[in-house]
């Protein structure tokens, strides 16, 4: 158990929650802080606060940090997993939409990972012991390919090719409304959003820098069909760059709405790169999902 303080400087009126989680260090969760909170374990001048608490200049808050508890051992688990190629190196497999990639705060079960320590004995260590042979992520709504590691050092070679912009990757999405123009470039550094943490947003001054292409491949009276390719690889980059345009996701509950969709329609389509041990480019396709494709049929928002 630790103590932190801190002096508030400026007068914000900010909430007493939000400042904590801008303060805390990143990956601090919002539901740890509140249960702090409900614990008692935060104070103003000595007082037990409440998170709607409204801080001003001047004002010594305390904090009393628990340790988050240890995380269950990671389990080898019998789900079905669609893997698309295999060698004695890498896999590559296509996950689909509903899957979160890595045991998290919630999520100790179920995910991709667990489903690969079934079907893939051995994975490199490199991302750490929740994420074994991780090298890259999609959205838990988001279908489509990834290619993951089973030896440290492939591990570190497809990490480079991913640093370096070397990996040729294509998404499909469809959007909501009717885009403009035929294809572009949304150039707009992206960062932690200070309103919701969980959420990403464009920060001007102190984002990272995030570069999207599209190309239009079908527009329809209240949507349009898109392919995308990217320079960056950050958190929730399409999703928050074609927000940004006015253009969200179709299904896209954090960044727009669900429009009667059981996901967002956001696909990994193609995967390219090449091969660590071998030298020679592998390259992969993925089919468009059948609830993309049903509404492409369809012509129109359910």
């Amino acid at each position: 158990m630790t103590k932190q303080t801190f002096s508030v400087q400026g007068q914000s009126r900010e909430r007493l929650d939000r400042y904590l989680l801008r303060s805390l260090p990143e990956g601090f969760s919002r539901s740890r802080l509140h249960r702090l909170f409900d614990e008692g374990r935060v104070w103003v001048n000595g007082q037990k606060a409440k998170p709607h608490h409204r801080v001003a200049e001047g004002e010594r808050i305390e904090l009393e940090i628990v340790p988050a508890p240890e995380p269950a051992a990671l389990l080898p688990e019998p789900i079905s997993l669609k893997i698309v190629y295999e060698d004695p190196f890498l896999v590559v497999v296509d996950k689909p939409a509903g899957m979160v990639v890595h045991p998290a705060a919630g999520n100790w079960s179920g995910t991709l990972v667990n489903a690969l320590l079934y079907h893939v004995k051995t994975l490199s260590s490199n991302s750490g012991p929740l994420r074994p042979g991780i090298v890259h992520r999609l959205d838990k709504e988001t279908s489509g390919l990834l290619v993951c590691a089973k030896e440290e050092g492939v591990h570190t070679e497809l990490s480079r090719q991913f640093e370096k912009r070397e990996v040729k990757r294509t998404y499909l999405a469809l959007v909501k409304g009717v885009v403009q123009f035929d294809q572009g470039k949304v150039a707009l550094p992206l960062g932690r959003s200070r309103a919701d943490r969980k959420k990403m947003s464009v920060r001007y001054l102190d984002g990272k820098e995030a570069v999207t292409h599209y190309e239009v491949i079908q527009r329809f009276k209240e949507f349009t069909f898109l392919r995308l390719k990217l320079d960056t690889g950050r958190t929730h980059q399409i999703r928050v760059h074609l927000a940004f345009l006015g253009h969200p996701v179709l299904g896209d509950r954090t960044y727009g709405k669900s429009h009667g969709l059981p996901r967002q329609a956001l696909h990994a389509a193609t995967l390219g790169f090449v091969h660590p041990v071998q030298k020679t480019f592998l390259s992969f396709e993925s089919p468009l999902p059948e609830e993309m494709k049903t509404l492409i049929e369809r012509g129109e928002i359910p």
